[in-house]
């Protein structure tokens, strides 16, 4: 019987008739502290099936301490995020922004057990409205569910997760391009690709571009408002022939290699000498970088279990690889194998002034190409090749099958078959057209 309860009288709980002639609820916790009710009740009757309510949470063990629930959404997200086991650092990142950005200004100082659906439902609207893109909007929908969901199953601060909205976590993958093999090798050529001349600045903050032509060194007619409309002017005039190029092979092999071994970028970047191995014509992913907000650079293991592997290579562009082993890569075992311009790891920022991929990739006919769809394009040759899924999966380096079927999974077995396919993928372009074929869209799953 619970204290201060009379004989004949409830059971569970005590109600109370307040000055104003409603009634109140208080009640025993399952850790021995009074809870009273923060609402209040026009008849007795109603306050008493609040209480009937709140022992049979207590039975079922649904019940919430509703003075956890004052705890506010930001507090309680941040908490989360610094807790959450196994994120990676751009997870961190990623989540850190969109709780700052879209979440903390509309709901971040609202109680835990204050949230509702129709609230949730208005912060998706408002983000919406707002400019918000769809698939930000759905990034930022679930973290505040994933967030939610704890609070609600493993904390029981709230009753339920109120996070309800039927598609509003749901991102629909725009169409990625795929190359042909001619674009790949197309692309590989091209980005190393530098017209000969130089951009000076005058004294009125002008600026004025010389370039080679035939070998003799002319002054370009036009004076530039900025270096970069020079540049981009020279560069423009590399490729159309008005201006003389040179040729930097330095990412070639890096641009082969990325797509027809279907490697990430961070994994790519963080290849040593020693992860490549021509004889057995190998490459093996032990490790990514991973660039974080703040531009720190930091190496850990691939983006997932199965991203530790080792992917066969097609024989065709072996002797891109062993050019640039002997121009480009020192001898130590432990030397990158695509370096920065210092020496360091190689940034993707980095990557794309010193190649001017937007330029190049606009030029080529497939304008915001990403380098990602590179291994997008390795990917779907090597579903060409009649593998199995699962034999697929462990060359893409997914985790959605066993982490041990990736160390039993034999390099001369089921990935030759699909490093082959490839080769010979590779070896029928040189019958293809040069202007004939074009890059075909094709969703991603």
């Amino acid at each position: 019987m619970a204290k201060g309860n009379k004989p004949n009288h409830r059971r569970f709980g005590n109600i109370r008739q307040l000055p104003s002639g409603r009634y109140q609820v208080s009640y025993l916790g399952p850790d021995g502290r009074r809870r009273t009710g923060s609402e209040t009740y026009e008849r007795k009757g109603d306050a008493e099936r609040a209480l009937t309510l709140i022992e049979a949470k207590m039975i079922s063990g649904e019940w919430t301490d509703p003075d956890r629930g004052k705890v506010k959404l930001k507090d309680y997200a941040e908490t989360w995020i610094s807790q959450r086991p196994g994120l990676r650092p751009r997870t961190v990142d990623l989540y850190t922004w969109l709780l700052k950005k879209h979440i903390t200004p509309y709901l971040g100082g609202v109680q835990l057990g204050k949230l509702s659906t129709a609230m949730i439902r208005q912060w998706r609207a408002d983000l919406l409205g707002n400019g918000v893109s769809v698939s930000v909007a759905a990034k930022a929908y679930r973290l505040l569910r994933a967030v939610l969901m704890t609070a609600a199953e493993e904390d029981h601060i709230i009753p339920r997760n109120p996070c309800r909205i039927r598609g509003a976590g749901d991102e629909h993958a725009q169409e990625r391009p795929v190359l042909t093999v001619a674009q790949v090798f197309e692309l590989a050529d091209l980005v190393g690709r530098r017209p000969v001349g130089n951009v000076r600045k005058l004294k009125d903050n002008a600026y004025r571009l010389r370039f080679q032509r035939h070998g003799e060194m002319r002054t370009h007619p036009e004076v530039f408002r900025t270096r970069a409309d020079a540049e981009r002017a020279l560069w423009a005039m590399g490729m159309d022939g008005r201006a003389d190029c040179t040729q930097d092979r330095r990412f070639r092999a890096l641009v082969l290699l990325a797509t027809f071994a279907s490697l990430r970028w961070g994994e790519v970047s963080a290849l040593r000498r020693s992860d490549l191995d021509l004889i057995a014509g190998t490459v093996r992913v032990r490790a990514a970088f991973v660039e974080r907000s703040t531009g720190e650079l930091v190496l850990g293991p691939p983006k997932s279990k199965a991203g530790r592997r080792t992917v066969g290579i097609p024989q065709a562009i072996v002797p891109a690889l062993r050019e640039h082993l002997a121009t480009y890569v020192q001898d130590e075992p432990g030397a990158l194998l695509f370096p920065g311009a210092k020496g360091g790891p190689l940034r993707r920022s980095g990557f794309n002034t010193r190649t001017r991929w937007v330029d190049v990739v606009k030029e080529m006919g497939l304008p915001g190409l990403h380098f990602h769809d590179l291994r997008h394009t390795g990917n779907m040759l090597a579903a060409e090749s009649g593998a199995g899924l699962k034999d697929l999966m462990a060359r893409m380096g997914h985790d959605n099958v066993r982490a041990a079927m990736i160390y039993q999974h034999a390099v001369r077995g089921a990935d030759k078959t699909i490093t082959d396919a490839i080769d010979r993928h590779i070896s029928g372009a040189g019958d293809e057209d040069e202007g004939g074929s074009a890059a075909v869209l094709i969703p991603v799953g």
